[in-house]
């Protein structure tokens, strides 16, 4: 006779059976679910095309080639960060034309791809940098660049990822935007295009954004003031993501759209927004098999074959991802738990509430990992980093081989 625990059907991911993906790829697993992708894609272009704000995708969230590729074929640009984000780019057949590039130190190889115009434009993001840039750069075939500012905007986040204020590292501060502009002036081999600047990720509300809007205009009126053309403000990203599936969307995009566009409206400046999470987080989910179940004290520790190593946001910054038991039996009455991975540290990620006969062999996804999970993953002890799945309307396929022994170890020089 048939149980209901046999008649249930596999959970899935994507429409494909989170069964079969594990007993395909293995586990740890990254999965990303392109219709869901899609739908976020298109999500932005309807509520800031209509208001002539332009998208693009900040890299560093999630990025490999197939990706890049995907990405091609929409109306997004790409912001990069690195040398290795920009070959990974170039192998997807993203045009330069739609790529641009970041960061606040910049090697001289990456300063070299940019004169060399692998990037529509540059992002400053100090003094030193304009003055490297500078070095490089020949009055004959000038180099477009934005100057990324400090508008001294904070987002009330974790201060890990707060990137705006006085006590960040980024942009170059208000108070010194009069002297950064004046000197490019007296530079013709660099072309200012615009102005640009991030405040933090896991915002809310629209204020802070309108905030640094405000900010922004404010400095290109020094600039315009100069003679420095201005032709595009750039709001930054770090729009707020839920914790789970279910959960409601944290920031309106209409309102936020509406209220950047009326901001500037009468001004003459294209705005711009670089969501890297609010892109890419819902599509991610990473695949787990518990490895085993034990008590300690009064908690219970379910032991996941993953961890710090292929997503360490929980334990950068209690970052939270809701599990998602995958199996398809009955498992009975749910109790709190501990999540933990396998590695050589405390590695908890997240209390919970699970099913109380949760046992080694099942499998749990950790949903709305799609942004800084494998990006940030490492090898720590020696641990190889996951392949990542491509899941699509019921079918699958590899885009990132997993790491071997041998792969974690090439480097080694004996």
């Amino acid at each position: 006779m048939r149980t209901d625990d046999a008649l249930a059907a596999d959970k899935t991911l994507g429409g494909v059976s989170a069964r079969e993906l594990a007993e395909t790829y293995g586990t740890p697993l990254f999965v990303i679910d392109l219709d869901e992708l899609d739908l976020e894609i298109d999500r932005f272009e309807r509520a800031f095309a209509p208001h002539g704000i332009a998208v693009g995708y900040a890299g560093k969230a999630f990025l490999c080639s197939a990706l890049a590729e995907h990405l091609a074929a929409t109306p997004l640009r790409l912001d990069v960060c690195s040398l290795g984000e920009l070959v990974t780019a170039e192998r997807g057949g993203l045009p330069a034309a739609r790529l641009y590039f970041h960061g606040c130190g910049k090697t001289g190889d990456e300063l070299r791809a940019i004169v060399e115009h692998r990037v529509a434009f540059d992002v400053i993001d100090n003094r030193e940098e304009l003055e490297r840039l500078a070095a490089l750069a020949s009055a004959d075939d000038p180099i477009e660049v934005m100057l990324r500012v400090n508008t001294g905007i904070e987002a009330h986040t974790h201060a890990f990822v707060r990137t705006g204020g006085e006590n960040t590292k980024f942009g170059i501060p208000l108070a010194q935007l009069p002297a950064a502009l004046a000197r490019l002036a007296a530079l013709p081999q660099l072309r200012l295009i615009g102005l640009h600047a991030h405040i933090g990720s896991q915002i809310a509300e629209p204020a802070p954004f309108l905030a640094n809007l405000d900010e922004l205009l404010a400095g290109a009126a020094i600039a315009t003031g100069l003679g420095l053309p201005v032709a595009e403000l750039i709001c930054g990203g770090g729009i707020a993501v839920e914790e789970g599936p279910g959960d409601p969307r944290p920031l309106a995009l209409d309102a936020l759209a509406a209220g950047l566009a009326a901001r500037a409206a009468g001004r003459g400046f294209r705005l711009a927004i670089e969501p890297g999470r609010a892109l890419i987080a819902r599509a991610g989910s990473s695949l787990y098999r518990v490895m085993t179940v034990k008590t300690q004290g009064q908690r219970r520790f379910i032991v996941l074959d993953g961890g710090l190593t292929d997503n360490p946001r929980p334990m950068l910054y209690g970052a939270r991802h809701l599990p998602e038991v995958m199996a398809a039996r009955a498992l009975g009455a749910d109790e709190p738990a501990t999540l933990t991975g396998r590695s050589c540290e405390n590695d908890e990620m997240g209390d919970y509430v699970l099913p109380r006969e949760l046992a080694a062999g099942d499998l749990v996804a950790m949903r709305i990992t799609g942004a800084y999970t494998y990006s940030m993953a490492s090898n720590y002890n020696r641990f190889g980093r996951p392949p990542v799945v491509f899941v699509r309307s019921g079918h699958h396929r590899r885009v990132v081989r997993g790491e071997s022994a041998d792969d974690v170890t090439r480097l080694d020089v004996v």
